[in-house]
């Protein structure tokens, strides 16, 4: 099979929850990235319409460990019903889908610097 890069789409009720989430996952070598950003969401709650302050994360990892991931943010996630979405990437570039690979499912081959200097 094939390892394409996918990403997985949470939100979280604080900073802290999704940065110690993010912190496991990463270090676990679930995935590769976790990008987080403050955002406004407007839903509907067991009856109640809800206006509140959440974290979106996009975790980057591949097909290969997305099972894995999406157990484990499961597990770990402080809301009683996480939101888990997973976004197939289709298109990706070579060297990002390398970097991906190397950080979640196989060995490093070469080291990758985080942004060009």
């Amino acid at each position: 099979m094939l390892t394409r890069g996918t990403i997985i789409m949470s939100t979280f009720p604080s900073e802290k929850s999704v940065a110690e989430l993010a912190s496991k996952v990463v270090a676990g070598k679930l995935c590769a990235c976790v990008n987080f950003i403050q955002i406004r969401s407007i839903y509907a709650w067991r009856g109640r319409m809800e206006d509140q302050k959440e974290f979106i994360a996009l975790f980057k990892t591949t097909t290969k460990s997305a099972k894995r991931l999406k157990a484990e943010i499961s597990r770990l996630h402080p809301y009683e019903v996480p939101e888990i979405v997973e976004l197939k990437m289709e298109d990706v570039a070579s060297q990002y889908l390398s970097w991906l690979i190397e950080s979640t499912d196989g060995v490093p081959k070469k080291r990758h610097n985080a942004a060009k200097r």
